[in-house]
């Protein structure tokens, strides 16, 4: 299968493309997935790293022909402010919660969410439901996310395995302890069978409620 192993940005091509792929904005952040294009051109997008990808990028094959990206409509919510230091207030608490944000020039736009929305209109801004392409703001942001997600699950999945050892050393460790007790009680009584001729009541008392 031919591959697309470059990517070209936006205003930096102008040959016809070969294709055309419409992805949507999870699709446009990959680094090996196969793809066919809307004139049916299969193909192995074969990137050395991951990247976001935006509407109106193409996709450079083997052969240098150009797949072109096209971003694909989404259920959005677009976000109406008052004025320009409305919109900037509304936009720091959607950055505070670490959400792709698309900033367009009298709103912004974000991903369907019924909590978020009702955070914003407490805020006194207005939401909109629309079908849109979704390009939110800054490629960079996306990379660190994904990076992010990988880190995370990379990190639990450590930590999971090092807590079952340590678990499992800690149960063995309590089994030997255990065991070796057992046998430092047998010899007791065997000495204390064997070298102690008065009245054993009162000591074999105060074993019974160790």
């Amino acid at each position: 299968m031919i591959r697309a192993t470059r990517v070209q940005g936006q205003h930096r091509w102008s040959s016809p493309p070969a294709d055309t792929v419409v992805l949507d904005f999870d699709d446009r952040h990959r680094r090996r997935m196969a793809m066919t294009g809307t004139r049916g051109l299969e193909f192995l997008l074969d990137l050395e790293h991951a990247v976001a990808l935006r509407g109106g990028d193409a996709l450079v094959l083997d052969d240098g022909r150009l797949i072109e990206v096209v971003a694909a409509p989404e259920p959005l919510t677009e976000i109406r402010c008052n004025d320009p230091q409305h919109l900037v207030r509304v936009a720091w608490h959607l950055g505070n919660r670490h959400l792709p944000t698309q900033i367009m020039a009298k709103g912004l736009r974000i991903r369907r969410d019924h909590v978020i929305e009702a955070m914003v209109k407490g805020l006194g801004a207005r939401v909109i439901e629309i079908e849109a392409p979704f390009d939110p703001e800054g490629g960079a942001y996306a990379e660190a996310f994904h990076a992010h997600a990988e880190t995370h699950s990379h990190a639990h999945v450590e930590a999971h395995s090092h807590a079952h050892a340590e678990a499992s050393s800690h149960a063995h460790s309590s089994h030997g302890h255990a065991h070796h007790d057992d046998h430092g009680h047998d010899d007791h009584h065997h000495q204390h069978d064997e070298h102690c001729e008065h009245d054993h009541h009162g000591h074999s008392h105060a074993h019974d409620h160790k």
